[in-house]
């Protein structure tokens, strides 16, 4: 245990969040999402897995400690819905207010045609797999910087 760490933060996320750099990005999965085969294209290789946790849970730990591109308009896409790419299921309300709680400010996410998402994931740093059950619970947050006088 580390103190000022949420205990979600397991050493293999810790060490994977510190190794990506600006631009990186981040998958945080639900349970219905293909973590093991997505990740598998990106530079971690293998899914990181934060059993017993939902995706609200896991973005709230991330955002922690991880820090958004302030050099994009939108620094986290959600999975669109199918067939209704405006619609906002609760957990995207819930991931969208925990957002803006740990930036000081709102900043709407972007959204990604489901096909496309995985596509990107596959592109991506690593793949945080929870267990959340409700459907379209998938994000990708890209990696800002900390400034020098933070």
């Amino acid at each position: 245990m580390l103190k000022g760490i949420d205990p979600l933060l397991h050493a293999d996320v810790l060490a994977t969040l510190c190794a990506m750099g600006h631009g990186d990005d981040l998958v945080i999965a639900d349970a219905n999402f293909p973590a093991d085969s997505v990740a598998r294209h990106t530079t971690v290789g293998k899914v990181l897995r934060l059993d017993g946790a939902d995706v609200p849970q896991a973005v709230r730990a991330v955002l922690s400690v991880f820090p958004l591109d302030t050099f994009v308009d939108a620094p986290v896409v959600r999975m669109e819905v199918v067939g209704n790419p405006m619609a906002l299921p609760a957990i995207q309300t819930e991931v969208q207010a925990l957002i803006d709680q740990a930036e000081g400010r709102s900043w709407p996410m972007g959204s990604v045609e489901r096909m496309a998402f995985y596509e990107q994931a596959k592109k991506a740093y690593a793949v945080i797999a929870t267990s959340e059950r409700r459907f379209y619970g998938c994000f990708i947050l890209k990696k800002g910087v900390i400034a020098p006088e933070a």
